[in-house]
């Protein structure tokens, strides 16, 4: 993949630290390497309460035909977000954090491409800014609905560009209530989806078992120290 994240923490403990409501139906297994297609587990507001959802990674718009669009609306640009049929309506009405522990980025090394995982605060869970849909596609109203998500982009701190110039805007808890807030004016939007302090992250080598989502385990995450390839801070 050319981007996936993880997330191991416990459900309680995200439960307090991102102020949801605990949903028992909801279980989140220790998550090594979470590609596109898969879930991610996001927090949104439903009634004025935080709620914790699972929602397949790769915004389909509700006109969308068929699931296909899925696979290009990964990401959403910061700059463009607003206007872009596929991400506006979800921008102004339907604003999710997406939780993890670490986000993957990939340098091209040769031939191969060499896995990075980026942290915030030793690996402690951190919010990222995203939209969602619900989508019933031809099967009708009555169908189940497929919820689905994007994460927003924004241009790369120092180092984090190191690797790729852009990363996903990644939102103190200070302002994630903000993000969260249907009545929040666009302006005070976009003054959110800043790229991260570069000092309040740090990144490490890992193993190219991470090429393949199939793939979980601590050993993605321990740090990989083939000779030539440079660690980035």
């Amino acid at each position: 993949p050319e981007q996936a994240l993880q997330l191991f923490g416990d459900v309680s403990v995200l439960a307090e630290q991102f102020q949801f409501d605990l949903d028992k139906s909801i279980q989140l297994p220790l998550r090594y390497n979470i590609a596109p297609t898969q879930n991610v587990a996001a927090v949104r507001l439903v009634d004025g309460k935080r709620q914790l959802a699972l929602l397949r990674w790769g915004l389909i718009p509700s006109w969308a035909k068929d699931t296909k669009i899925g696979s290009s609306t990964i990401n959403a640009r910061s700059d463009t977000v607003a206007t872009k049929p596929a991400f506006r309506a979800a921008y102004k009405r339907r604003r999710c954090l997406v939780l993890a522990d670490g986000y993957y980025e990939w340098l091209r090394v040769g031939k191969s491409k060499q896995p990075y995982l980026y942290e915030l605060d030793g690996g402690k869970p951190f919010a990222l800014a995203g939209l969602w849909e619900s989508w019933r596609g031809p099967a009708g109203p009555d169908a189940p609905p497929m919820e689905t998500c994007s994460l927003l982009t924004t241009d790369a701190n120092e180092l984090a560009k190191k690797i790729h110039d852009r990363m996903p805007v990644i939102l103190p808890w200070e302002v994630a209530p903000f993000w969260l807030d249907p009545l929040e004016p666009e302006e005070k939007l976009q003054s959110l989806l800043q790229p991260l302090p570069a000092d309040l992250m740090a990144t490490h080598r890992v193993s190219k078992q991470v090429n393949n989502s199939t793939i979980q385990g601590h050993q993605l995450i321990a740090p990989e120290t083939t000779a030539g390839l440079p660690f980035l801070n």
